[in-house]
């Protein structure tokens, strides 16, 4: 059903292609009725998918990654599609209108994106006004990022003050400083800048009462020394965990006019480039540091494999637009079916010679 879905929302601009499924997934958790039947056709219940991270536990791996959900609207219809987590955002203190539009590019044959969105978002208020109802076993993470006019200098202010807004409303905090699309903002990943903001960070979360677990999402395109700037960074500030990757600058593999575009790259051209950090990510720490797995997702193959190179959690995005919703069932089916095969207890143990 969901390809015969796909081609008519693929007549339409991108954008509007996705505010139209939002808007169904919102639609469909409005209605008692309808999000029981959805969830009863999504939910895979098995003890081997249950994952425990950052100090929480997840009834399973499978989420859905910021920037499909960004001011909480749809919160109870994502849910139902049997997630284990979902994170909403990329929210900023005030309201952002973004770049400007046409601002997505889908490239079906390659099953890639280009986006130049810049934060779109009604801000955090908008966002804190929204009742998520009762996710149920979905974890709620929120995804956030410093407005585009704050000063670099100052975007400590904004993540912190985010913190403090955000922090009893969310099971884990995101910090988003490795979108393509906000000027200088892939700058706050350089070591002495992202050492002093992970700083102010972490002693904002520490003098709440409650100690919301908070990850920091990086860029695909650092090379390996820094890469282990960024872990060390990590290490020294005491965050709680990472998440790989965002999107990439890189155009490979795509065709000639993608290279015009502006933005970040998400789809199966990222897979292999985010499949190779992740495994990077996990080595490098000994699987000690949570990873959130995100980037290429488009298969359940995909997920397998990004459980054996170490992550702890996943997420899809793109692959939600060419697969459809269905695909985070069969993910964790496929999940289910390997450790089965393999006589593993747990789909954490697929990771074990990664970490």
């Amino acid at each position: 059903m969901y390809p015969l879905l796909r081609s008519l929302l693929f007549r339409l601009d991108p954008e509007d292609a996705h505010g139209h499924a939002l808007a169904l997934a919102r639609m469909a958790g409005r209605l008692g009725p309808t999000r029981a039947l959805l969830a009863a056709a999504s939910r895979v219940s098995s003890p081997m998918l249950r994952v425990r991270a950052f100090g929480l536990d997840f009834e399973n791996p499978v989420g859905i990654a910021a920037g499909y959900d960004k001011d909480g609207r749809a919160v109870q219809g994502l849910c139902a599609l049997g997630l284990g987590h979902l994170e909403l955002g990329t929210v900023t203190l005030r309201p952002q209108v973004g770049n400007q539009r046409p601002r997505i590019a889908r490239f079906a044959a390659q099953r890639a994106l280009v986006n130049s969105m810049g934060f779109p978002n009604a801000g955090v208020d908008a966002l804190l006004a929204q009742d998520f109802g009762s996710p149920g076993r979905t974890r709620i993470g929120i995804n956030i990022g410093k407005n585009k006019d704050t000063p670099l200098e100052d975007a400590a202010q904004d993540y912190c003050a985010l913190i403090e807004r955000v922090g009893d409303r969310a099971d884990y905090i995101a910090v988003n400083i490795s979108s393509p699309n906000t000027p200088g903002l892939r700058k706050l990943q350089d070591r002495a800048a992202l050492e002093a903001l992970l700083g102010a960070i972490a002693r904002t979360r520490d003098a709440r009462p409650r100690r919301v677990p908070v990850l920091v999402k990086i860029a695909p395109d650092l090379s390996e020394h820094e890469v282990d700037e960024v872990l060390e960074a990590i290490a020294h500030t005491a965050i709680d965990g990472v998440i790989a990757t965002n999107t990439t600058t890189d155009r490979s593999g795509l065709p000639e006019e993608a290279v015009k575009l502006p933005g970040g790259t998400s789809g199966a051209t990222l897979t292999a480039r985010a499949l190779g950090l992740t495994r990077q990510l996990a080595r490098r720490t000994g699987g000690r540091l949570p990873i959130v797995a995100v980037g290429g997702i488009l298969s359940p193959q995909d997920a397998v494999d990004r459980m054996r190179a170490g992550a702890h959690l996943i997420q899809v995005y793109t692959g939600l637009i060419y697969s459809g919703p269905f695909l985070i069932r069969a993910i964790q089916k496929e999940l289910v079916r390997t450790c089965e095969r393999e006589g593993l207890s747990s789909v954490f143990d697929l990771g074990a010679p990664s970490r």
